[in-house]
């Protein structure tokens, strides 16, 4: 059933309500056997799209309630609904809630009230792309967006300031240049990320390029893989130099050399995690499974299948692979993987498993020599994943020019320019320098990460990206930090600038400002987070810190760091565990803010 545009001016909730009562109406036709686009109640549904509507059925059956997100799936599915699209397109109209949330299949987000337009995100598996669709986007987004990119936590491209108008041009536009924004958004398998340095890593134990390219082929080619019960994400490590953040998602497939003696072919195979959500504290748990890589796409598909059909479509807030886990065990969720698989598992103990390589968290910024002899990848620092587009156009000339035609995006919010040979580095740092960026940068502005913030999000409590860079402005002149120290800075519980695994994070609240006062923008500061071997969740030393006093707060943080710590050698994180909230704010208040 197509629910048409109202005419009437309505508010958005009240538009929210009709919609949902419209929806609720047809399903109570469907259940009744009256017809209106299911045909009978006892026809079994068919199709690509059969296997989201029988796990929906099973939920009205049971007697709950859909949450309106499957609603919308269920009353149209947002692939058929593009010619509406168009439609709006052409009346430069805004979408109703409904069609919000189906536009998001398009990688379109209307922002509003933060910006009465949308935001388009795109595809980008393993975050590689080439010189001229970096180009290419680049005249996109001035034509028809805001000037300006930014790179995201997965390795991605996000454009902003779409007016209505301009939307279906634009993802078309993209499909142009041989790019793609389909499925980047709302209840489908986002962006696939892998090491950024695949296939010129001195260290890497596998390229992933090859297998993060599968799975986004067999994604984008599967409708039968759109309109899971929430988001998914997974990431391939090849055990390179810089980190992926593999262990923050629902599917982590880690690189791991196996010893010869324990029953299966030695070499090296993907260690299998799952249930990665960092913005509801858990980590990907590993357990013995380990996964060959030819065949990472077959497990990654069979998982997928399985949260399909136990996903919880009747709360958002516990609608992730998680809370699956959580509710049924890993192992019982193993065993129904394995029957969809029709094989089991191949399993080794953790003595199997070689150590891994070491990652480097300074390898995304500066030159790094190569595994190919005479060649070198140039990690350009983007002001918190910010990219101009006559910046854009600069640095896809030195990636044609100097290097070997690619532009790799890092989960670090910025990007590496590859294949450039010895004898012209320098070059390419003065080129790199002409255009406005950095191919330095300090061991507190290497590692600040922001969100996009209130500016261009509507869950966003503060304007994160102008926090982010006061921090980086106020404490980079004042503390000498001679280690690497993250500090992530993110606007809700959505947490996607992952400020829990951060070595200072923080995270948006409205913060009480007195009696008879708008509260104002705050946050609270966590410590201690870490990922990698050192994966945990931080805990809270500052609750209701006003934005204003952010950067001074954090600057006494790394000036008691540098005090206290019990050698030279320690890092931020391991002092930061070492002392509990009280003692960190003690030590962090007997300093002095210059």
């Amino acid at each position: 059933m197509k629910i048409e545009p109202l005419s009437v001016d309505f508010s958005d909730e009240q538009k929210r309500y009709l919609e949902g009562f419209t929806t609720g109406l047809q399903i109570s036709r469907v259940g009744r056997g009256l017809g209106g686009g299911a045909a009978k109640a006892s026809a079994e549904p068919t199709g690509p799209d059969a296997v989201h509507i029988k796990a929906q059925d099973k939920v009205i059956a049971s007697g709950k309630k859909l949450v309106d997100q499957e609603k919308f799936k269920r009353d149209e599915h947002p692939f058929d609904a593009y010619p509406r699209l168009k439609q709006q397109a052409l009346d430069n109209a805004p979408p109703s809630p409904a069609d919000n949330f189906r536009w998001r299949y398009f990688g379109l987000f209307y922002v509003a009230p933060a910006q009465d337009s949308y935001m388009s995100r795109l595809r980008i598996p393993n975050g590689i792309l080439k010189h001229w669709q970096f180009a290419g986007l680049a005249d996109l987004a001035e034509e028809l967006c805001g000037p300006y990119s930014h790179v995201t936590t997965r390795a991605n491209l996000q454009v902003r300031e779409i007016p209505p108008k301009n939307a279906v041009k634009l993802i078309e536009g993209i499909q142009d240049l041989g790019l793609c924004s389909r499925g980047s958004g709302a209840d489908n398998i986002r962006n696939v990320t892998g090491t950024p340095t695949a296939g010129i890593d001195p260290q890497e134990l596998l390229d992933t390029r090859a297998y993060a390219r599968e799975w986004h082929y067999h994604i984008l080619n599967d409708r039968s893989l759109y309109g899971l019960p929430r988001k998914f994400n997974v990431a391939f490590d090849g055990g390179g130099r810089i980190a992926v953040l593999e262990e923050t998602n629902d599917i982590a497939f880690t690189a791991v050399d196996v010893k010869d003696g324990f029953g299966v072919e030695p070499g090296v195979w993907f260690r299998l995690g799952l249930g990665g959500i960092t913005g509801h504290k858990d980590f990907a748990k590993y357990s013995d499974i380990i996964v060959k890589p030819e065949e990472a796409t077959k497990v990654a598909d069979a998982i997928v299948r399985v949260f399909i059909d136990l996903g919880d479509r009747t709360n958002r807030n516990k609608a992730r692979l998680k809370y699956v886990l959580d509710g049924i065990g890993h192992d019982q969720f193993l065993k129904l993987v394995e029957e969809r698989l029709k094989q089991p598992f191949t399993r080794v103990p953790t003595e199997a498993l070689a150590p891994r390589p070491l990652t480097d968290r300074m390898a995304h910024i500066g030159v790094h020599k190569q595994k190919q002899e005479g060649l070198n990848w140039i990690g350009v620092s983007l002001p918190l994943g910010k990219v101009t587009c006559e910046q854009m156009r600069g640095l896809a000339k030195i990636a044609r020019d100097l290097g070997d035609g690619e532009i790799r995006l890092t989960v670090w919010q910025n990007l590496l320019i590859p294949g450039v040979r010895n004898e012209n580095v320098e070059l390419a740092i003065a080129a790199i320098k002409t255009i406005g960026l950095a191919v330095e940068a300090s061991h507190i502005r290497a590692g600040l990460i922001a969100c996009t913030g209130n500016a261009g999000c509507r869950f966003a409590a503060s304007n994160t990206k102008r926090h982010a860079a006061e921090i980086g402005d106020w404490c980079e002149p004042r503390v000498a930090m001679d280690k690497p120290v993250n500090i992530h800075v993110t606007g809700c519980h959505h947490s996607c600038a992952q400020h829990y695994i951060s070595d200072i994070g923080l995270i948006a609240a409205k913060v009480d400002a007195g009696e008879d006062v708008d509260p104002v923008e705050g946050y609270h500061l966590f410590t201690g987070g870490g990922f990698g071997p050192d994966a945990d969740v931080g805990h809270e030393v500052y609750h209701d810190l006003k934005a204003e006093d952010a950067p001074k707060t954090v600057e006494k943080l790394l000036k008691a760091y540098l005090t206290h710590r019990s050698s030279p050698d320690e890092p931020f994180l391991s002092f930061a565990r070492r002392h509990d909230g009280e003692t960190l704010r003690k030590l962090a208040d007997a300093e002095a803010s210059a």
